[in-house]
This record gives structure tokens, C-alpha cells and sequence, in this order.
């Protein structure tokens, strides 16, 4: 049996790329050949050269007739010159042949036809006038592109002009993709007691395709030290890279860091990389294995820092900076990786860290980039302008709405209605406490402030001497959630205290989380809404009604995408996505209410 490898390093994660790298030395570029219009994005494996001249010929750069130029001096608007015959002109339209005799073009509103056949003209032209010369744009023989060029659409344009029907471009990079681990399960598998559901392979290969190279996915490999050191030597002979996921760290039955030992050299194993220190570095017949931790946000990070690098050769673009508005911990160890919502309040972008964990898988969809704090710092202080690396364009950043507050699926039918009818419009939702929402609106940090109040007196005191406003939003049904068929016959929160009872009472951001644990095992009851009870089949007790609704500034009613989201509120559409859900009212949902602070 093998011992647990408890010697895993801190490497930085710039060392630690640039010994790996050193290791590899310059890999062979294999190159394919493809149809010049199915070449987009490839890179160009050797300069481009134009097969013909474009236009290939002398043509007319008008509609009109071609004329000997010599043959045309002296005429004028007081001297206007009859051309006789076929020998003096010939029509022409735009792109045909101007041969000789003529080297010359007048454009057709310039020309008089007369009806003998003859032609009038009442000006003159110069030799070459209005005739595109033959290679006016590409010559044969000229470079089109050069090596190593991302291929684009104007690209293929200009290649097809210069005769260019196929083109030599690198071959996309392989990358074998070996889940392992005897607890798991394909997404469609019969689940037994210990199954995990395998995903990081699959994030893992679109992550690869969107980094132009091709994933090759192997079947899930359980636990056992041949079958995987077999595994990894059949994916180095058919492949450029090879990832290995999970099974890097510390445990019994961790094989990938013995095998790749036996097979090859690891030039490192740990890195100062937080979440997903154990990333394991190797090289096996010059060629990069790396081993990828488990938990999905190490994983996405690993192939950030270890596997794009290799595919791209390109450093982190796309970097602002940003307000912090919560202080970050850090310490000395690793260089940590904070997911951020990211928006524009007035003039100033402002970030939100999101949950920190690295299996929160969630925190990468959300996330629009991550915070950096470098290894030798121990933190950052809310307030500090600081460097993101952005997972989203920009623009569809600026163009969010920023919600700090408590949670509903109001939310979330909405951010998906704002995409889909208002252009450049979006809705980003940190989750918080209702009075957490109300601060982060106060101090800059969001647009709007998700609450549910009872009445507006918190808001008066909160932002007195101000111009607020709060947008209607809902009224939900809140109760008791209990499993199907209610077998313990909860009838009120009187019956939560009975001997026996296991009621939620741990700290959740949403009533679907509450519904979630009440729906499995360990849980016979918890408050929520009914809306997050029908969504995981459980039966529901009303208690009360509660009102979920925003508050922000009466100058933010002027935002363009603010008011996309207030239009989005009175959507019929959105209205009856609620109504589906079950458990609302939403007769005034999209009214502003005005208050005086």
C-alpha cells in the first residue's frame, strides 16, 4: 500500500511555470491544412503568399464607358465631344475588363447617348481614371499573413481574393483529460451510496475548446496505481498535453504523484496557489502532465495559471482596477484567487468578493473576475483600488445593475429577461442580509438594495436627508417547508418544538437552500418561501406574507439600466414565470414609491 504524500512544496506560481516550461524546452509544432473559410481563429503555422493578383486584370472602378484618354483632350462643358464609333468607346460595368486601346473610365452620368448610337461626353480624363489597375490590392507573391498569425474573418477575405483556397495552420494542441477516482460517477449513472457526479472533466474540455486546442476525455479511471500509471503513459503516446484530475493531494489512495514519479520527472508538486495548492507539474517523454486538483475552483485555476499558458502563450488581458468594498484576508502562503462581482457605480467600478471555498463551483459562473492578492501580501482593506482580471467583456459589466441584498427568484428571472430584451443591460446579485444591502447602497457599492421590510422607517433613518425611492417588487408566502406528504404533521411553528423535530436553523443565503436540506435526509423542517418548497417538492404551511422589494436612489430611476430593470419588473413575461413558480403576488411589482428621508 501506498504511504500519503505529505511533501507537497509551496512553489510560487510564477516559478513554478517557469521551471515547468524550462523542462519542456520547445515543443514541435505540428501543422495541418484546412479550407481558408474553415480556418478562422487558427494560427498561421508558415507565411501566407498570394497565389494571383487581386483584381487580376485592369477593370472599371465605374459603370459607364471605356475610352483611349489621348482621344478625349479638348472636350468640355462648352465643348462637348461626339465619340462615333466602337473603335472610341466600349460600355463597361463596374469590374469588367478595360483592355487596350483604353485605359480610361467615364462614369455613366457623365456620358450623353444619342440615338444614333453615338455618345456624348462633356468632360475629359486623365489616363487611369476611374480603372482599378491589375494587383491594385494584392499582388502574387506578396505576403498576405505572416506566421503565426490568430487567423480572422477579414483574413479569409483577403486570402480568398489572392487565390488562396487552402492554407497551412498549426495544428490545434491535443489534451487528454483522465478523470479518476473510484467514488465517481458519470452524470447519468445509477447513484449509490458515496457516488460523486464527475464535472471537472467537462469544465475542463470546454475550457480547452475555448482555448482553441482539442480535448480528448478519457473514461473515469478508479483508484488503482497500474491502472492509472497505464492510463497516463497511453495518453502521453497519443497526446500534446495531458491532465490528470484529482488525486493529486495527500491521500491513500492519491496515485497520479507516484505514477508520474515512476514514469517521468516531476518538477513540482504544490504550488502557492489558493484554492488548489496540490497542482502536480510533470513531464513524461517531453511532454507536460499536470495533475489538477479536485475542487472545481482549483481546477478552473490550475488550467488558468498552468494549462492556458502552454495553449495561448499570453499573460492575463482584460485587467481594471476596482473598489474594494469588504476587506480581503490573505496570508504569506499562496497567492490567492478571489471571485468578484464587478460593477459600475457613477464613475467608479466596484467589486464584491463572492464566496471563497473551492468547491463553490457556483462563485465561477457569477464571478465577472478575479481579485489577485499576491503571495506576499497579507490582505487588502475595503476601500483599496486594487487589480481584476475580468472573466466578461466589460462593456456587458458596465451595463449591469448591481443588487446587494437579500435573495428571491425574482432575481434570477429577471438577469435572464434583462439579457434577452435590453441590450447592454444585465443584472449582477450579491447575496446578503437586507440591512447589508441597505449599507453596500449607501456607501456606493450597488445600485439597488433587495429588502424585505416591513415598513420604510429603517430606510429613513438609514439615509436621512436623502432622495430615495423603492421599487415594487413582490409579495411571497413564507411558512414551513416540510417533506412530502408532511409525515410528522406539522400543522404551525408550535409544532417545530416537538421532541423529535429536526428544524434548519443553520445560517442559509436562500430559502432553495433551506428547501434543499429539508429535502434530503437529515431534515424535517425549515421557514422559507413557498415558491423554493414547490421547486423541491415539499409541502408547505403558510405563516405570513412578506414583501421583497428595492430600495435605491431617486437619481439611479434616471439610469438607462435601472430602468431596463424596472421595465423588466412589468414584464408580462416575468409575471408569468411567477406565476409558474407559485407562491406570489405581484399586482404592484414595477411601481416606484418615492420617500422622503
Amino acid at each position: 500500500m501506498l504511504k500519503r504524500n505529505l511533501y507537497l512544496t509551496n512553489i510560487p506560481i510564477d516559478e513554478a511555470l517557469a521551471n515547468f516550461r524550462a523542462r519542456l524546452g520547445d515543443a514541435p509544432i505540428s501543422t495541418e491544412v484546412v479550407e481558408t473559410r474553415r480556418a478562422l481563429g487558427k494560427m498561421t503555422a508558415q507565411a501566407v503568399f498570394a497565389r494571383n493578383s487581386s483584381p487580376m486584370y485592369d477593370c472599371a472602378a465605374m459603370d459607364g464607358i471605356a475610352v483611349e484618354s489621348r482621344k478625349t483632350h479638348g472636350a468640355g462643358g462648352t465643348s462637348p465631344m461626339t465619340l462615333q464609333s466602337v473603335e472610341d468607346y466600349v460600355a463597361v460595368d463596374t469590374g469588367d475588363p478595360v483592355k487596350p486601346p483604353f485605359d480610361a473610365v467615364i462614369m455613366a452620368e457623365d456620358v450623353v447617348e444619342n440615338p444614333d448610337g453615338t455618345v456624348t461626353i462633356r468632360q475629359s480624363v486623365a489616363p487611369w481614371k476611374n480603372v482599378r489597375p491589375v494587383g491594385e490590392d494584392i499582388v502574387q507573391g506578396d505576403m498576405i499573413l505572416p506566421s503565426r498569425h490568430k487567423i480572422r474573418p477579414v483574413d479569409i477575405g483577403v486570402m480568398i481574393s489572392g487565390g488562396i483556397s487552402k492554407v497551412v495552420v498549426e495544428k490545434p494542441v491535443s489534451v487528454a483529460i483522465i478523470p479518476t477516482g473510484s467514488e465517481l460517477v458519470e452524470v447519468d449513472a445509477p447513484m449509490r451510496d458515496g457516488s460523486i457526479i464527475e464535472s471537472n472533466s467537462y469544465m475542463l474540455e470546454a475550457l480547452t475548446t475555448e482555448n482553441g486546442a482539442i480535448p480528448a476525455r478519457m473514461p473515469i479511471v478508479p483508484d488503482a496505481y497500474d491502472t492509472i500509471k497505464s492510463k497516463l503513459l497511453e495518453a502521453v503516446e497519443n497526446h500534446d498535453i495531458v491532465l490528470v484530475c484529482s488525486g493529486t493531494s495527500a491521500g491513500r489512495e492519491d496515485y497520479a504523484i507516484h505514477a508520474l514519479k515512476d514514469i517521468g520527472e516531476v518538477v513540482a508538486h504544490g504550488v502557492a496557489q489558493k484554492p488548489g495548492k496540490p497542482v502536480i507539474l510533470a513531464v513524461v517523454k517531453g511532454k507536460p502532465v499536470i495533475g489538477v486538483p479536485g475542487y472545481p475552483v482549483a481546477a478552473y485555476l490550475t488550467f488558468e495559471n498552468f494549462v492556458k499558458p502552454l495553449l495561448t502563450e499570453r499573460i492575463y488581458e482584460n485587467v481594471v482596477k476596482v473598489t474594494l468594498t469588504r476587506n480581503l484576508v490573505s496570508s504569506f502562503k499562496s497567492r490567492d484567487y478571489v471571485r468578484v462581482k464587478v460593477g459600475l457605480i457613477g464613475e467608479k467600478l466596484v467589486a464584491t468578493p463572492l464566496a471563497r471555498g473551492g468547491g463553490a463551483a457556483m462563485t465561477l459562473v457569477r464571478a465577472d473576475g478575479f481579485c489577485i492578492i499576491d503571495q506576499s501580501v497579507e490582505g487588502l482593506d475595503a476601500g483599496f483600488e486594487a487589480d481584476v482580471i475580468l472573466s466578461r467583456k466589460l462593456k456587458d459589466i458596465e451595463g449591469q445593475v448591481v443588487s446587494v441584498g437579500s435573495y428571491d427568484a425574482l432575481l434570477d428571472i429577471a438577469a435572464d429577461l434583462m439579457r434577452i430584451e435590453h441590450e447592454n443591460a444585465g443584472l449582477a446579485v450579491v447575496l446578503a442580509s437586507g440591512v447589508a444591502g441597505l449599507m453596500a447602497l449607501k456607501n456606493g457599492e450597488a445600485h439597488i438594495a433587495p429588502i424585505h421590510l416591513e415598513d420604510e422607517d429603517v430606510i429613513k433613518k438609514m439615509f436621512e436627508g436623502k432622495e430615495m425611492a423603492l421599487i415594487k417588487g413582490v409579495k411571497r408566502a413564507r411558512g414551513i417547508m416540510v417533506k412530502k406528504g408532511n409525515p410528522l404533521n406539522i400543522q404551525s411553528t408550535s409544532d417545530l418544538t416537538k421532541s423529535g423535530t429536526r428544524f434548519f436553523e443553520r445560517e442559509a443565503v436562500s430559502s432553495l437552500a433551506v428547501a434543499a436540506a429539508v429535502a434530503g435526509e437529515n431534515m424535517d423542517a425549515g421557514m422559507g418561501t413557498m415558491t423554493a418548497a414547490n421547486a423541491l417538492g415539499l409541502d408547505f404551511i403558510p405563516v405570513s406574507t412578506e414583501e421583497f422589494d428595492f430600495a435605491t436612489f431617486r437619481e439611479f430611476l434616471g439610469l438607462e439600466n435601472v430602468k431596463a430593470f424596472v421595465d423588466t419588473l412589468k414584464s408580462p413575461k416575468l409575471r408569468e414565470r411567477l406565476a409558474e413558480l407559485g407562491g406570489y403576488d405581484f399586482v404592484e411589482c414595477g411601481e416606484v414609491i418615492l420617500i422622503e428621508c
